[in-house]
């Protein structure tokens, strides 16, 4: 590999721009809270679509698509694509709610619908473990995405002639040293314009990012070890093309069959039964939430909150696995003997590019790692402001007082998400981690909107039921509940916090009803589990029309899905079937359209 001038060129151009939008929007989001986190509640759909987009798309992404397709073929995307599920119930259930409750984060969600000492006590609680813990967390695992493709393009580098440094008594290699470089730059221009520059420097970022994956995808497509998607089709293993899944077997001459279901019947339950709306998940959460929340809560108006949302789903499922795929089936013939498969995508990139496209792809995993390293600074910074500064700290500050402490606590977000991630060794082990930690909250994160009886118990006991089990599932019954027994311990987890939180629901008492009919009358949210509010409530108009929502969900994931197949059909030339699965999607998207239209 021979970076050229061209290529630095390339890489530094990106750069300026970004900074250089930070710098623009700099001035509007000094305004106040609301135009540093949510840009003034004035984003358009399709900059606020596209930055969730890119914020989903970190360094880590395409090399976890590499490892799937090389585990499970193209069936092993299911682990992500099941998410889909839990994503359509927000755009046409919550994003209107979302853009209705006129609040600043998602946690500050808990003032409005609980009260008294519980609702204080889970909105400071929800700011720590979820703006910091689990943020920095998250965190952490992008750097150490980013670390790996550093080392593989770059495995001499060091700093000031040294490769690893102890601070604080912490070994720092040189290559996190270089990520934290690229932290501190993407804080500066997220710390300096707010949303507003994020979101835009993210629609930006996100071209970048998309181009790179495609001219990669072409490049590998078309090596010569390949020879075209014919000659990809020839070279895999059986299976390895199978949308679906199937039963791992031997066909008695040792070929691998691929498919998702060689990890049992547990994990296939685990993933596309109860994972997509039991369990928290930074982009995925049930109901919306995080920053997908917060981008909701930016948009001009209800619409734009919903048309956002779907556009995230389209672009998240049906726009981006391509070419990571491709890239990945492309690898599995180049390079069948390495080990680590998430570093066979980095070398593609170091193997096949000529100068300028390389630069090109190093902008586009420098715009993918950055996109949301910004959104997760910004959005836990809100957290920490918005829900444990100003509420228990300092009521009366103005708000460029509180954008001021924004700013300095995303640069301390950013030194404690570097030493957090000293302390991962493995990716998947961090995201396993946050999954089965979070196992059984979605399923109140859900209903708290649609059923009066949700308390602020329901909420704190549901967080906290992982952590009485998790040691219980460890060293009581000898599993391993982040490596090897993860499926098997997600769907017990989530059964264990379920009934916990149920119990504590129906053994506490009920939210004042003057709370109750505050929210209600705020957010009006309708069904059956409001019955006994809204009943008292005549004068406030309730949503109805709840049957059409669910056609809406059903039909939106048929289409996503038939995009995602139907253009998958055409890459590997089964141009009837790609073009009917296509026109499924088309009509599915004009009875979508046309039911918008009556709500």
């Amino acid at each position: 590999m021979n970076i050229t001038l061209l290529d630095w060129s390339i890489i530094g151009i990106y750069f300026v721009i970004s900074l250089g939008i930070g710098l623009f929007m700099s001035k509007r989001a000094g305004k106040g809270m609301d135009d540093f986190f949510l840009s003034g509640r004035k984003l358009p759909w399709f900059i606020a679509g596209t930055s969730m987009v890119a914020t989903t798309f970190a360094a880590d992404t395409p090399l976890a698509v590499t490892e799937l397709v090389a585990e499970h073929g193209i069936a092993g995307n299911w682990l992500w694509w099941n998410m889909l599920f839990g994503g359509m119930l927000t755009v046409f259930f919550f994003a209107r709610l979302w853009r209705r409750a006129e609040i600043l984060t998602d946690a500050e969600f808990v003032s409005i619908r609980y009260s008294g000492k519980s609702a204080n006590f889970l909105r400071g609680f929800r700011a720590i473990y979820i703006g910091i813990f689990m943020n920095t967390v998250v965190i952490a695992w992008v750097n150490l995405a980013m670390v790996k493709i550093l080392n593989v393009m770059f495995p001499e580098f060091t700093v000031f002639g040294a490769s690893e440094f102890n601070i604080l008594g912490i070994k720092f290699s040189s290559h996190l040293v270089a990520v934290a470089g690229l932290m501190i730059f993407t804080i500066i221009y997220s710390a300096l314009s707010g949303l507003w520059g994020v979101s835009l420097t993210d629609s930006f970022q996100f071209i970048i990012a998309m181009t790179g994956s495609v001219v990669l995808a072409v490049f590998a497509v078309k090596h010569i070890d390949v020879g075209g998607i014919n000659g990809l089709i020839e070279k895999l293993p059986k299976g390895a093309l199978d949308f679906f899944p199937t039963i791992d077997k031997d066909d008695g001459n040792n070929i691998k069959t691929f498919g998702i279901f060689k990890m049992t019947i547990t994990a296939f339950v685990a993933y596309l039964g109860v994972q997509w709306w039991s369990s928290w998940y930074p982009g995925a959460e049930p109901g919306g939430g995080g920053y997908i929340a917060q981008r909701m809560m930016s948009t001009k108006d209800e619409r734009n909150s919903q048309l956002a949302t779907l556009w995230f789903q389209v672009a998240h499922f049906a726009v981006r696995p391509w070419p990571w795929i491709l890239a990945a089936l492309s690898a599995l013939i180049i390079y069948p003997d390495v080990v680590d498969k998430g570093q066979t995508y980095v070398m593609l990139i170091r193997d096949l590019l000529p100068a300028g496209l390389l630069g090109l792809l190093l902008a586009a995993f420098l715009a993918a790692y950055m996109s949301t390293i910004a959104s997760q600074t910004v959005w836990g910074t809100s957290y920490i402001v918005n829900d444990l500064y100003k509420p228990f700290i300092n009521k009366t500050a103005d708000g460029k007082k509180y954008v001021k402490i924004s700013r300095i606590t995303t640069f301390l977000l950013m030194i404690f998400s570097l030493f957090i991630t000293t302390q991962f060794e493995r990716i998947s082990d961090a995201w396993k981690f946050v999954l089965a930690m979070s196992g059984g909250i979605g399923l109140v994160l859900l209903l708290r909107w649609f059923w009066w009886r949700v308390n602020a118990w329901s909420e704190i006991s549901a967080m906290i039921a992982p952590y009485i089990i998790f040691p219980v599932l460890k060293y009581g019954l000898d599993l391993d509940p982040i490596k090897e027994d993860f499926e098997l311990c997600l769907i017990i987890i989530v059964l264990w916090s379920s009934l916990v939180w149920l119990s504590v629901t129906f053994l506490t008492k009920p939210e004042k009803e003057e709370k109750l009919k505050s929210f209600y009358k705020r957010v009006h949210p309708g069904g059956i589990g409001w019955r006994r509010i809204s009943s008292k409530m005549p004068n406030t108009k309730s949503d109805t029309g709840f049957l059409r929502l669910f056609v809406n969900w059903f039909v939106g994931c048929l289409s996503v899905m038939f995009t995602l197949f139907g253009t998958g059909k055409i890459i590997f030339t089964e141009y009837f079937t790609g073009t009917i699965f296509l026109l499924i999607a088309l009509l599915g998207g004009i009875i979508i359209s046309i039911n918008m239209k009556k709500y």
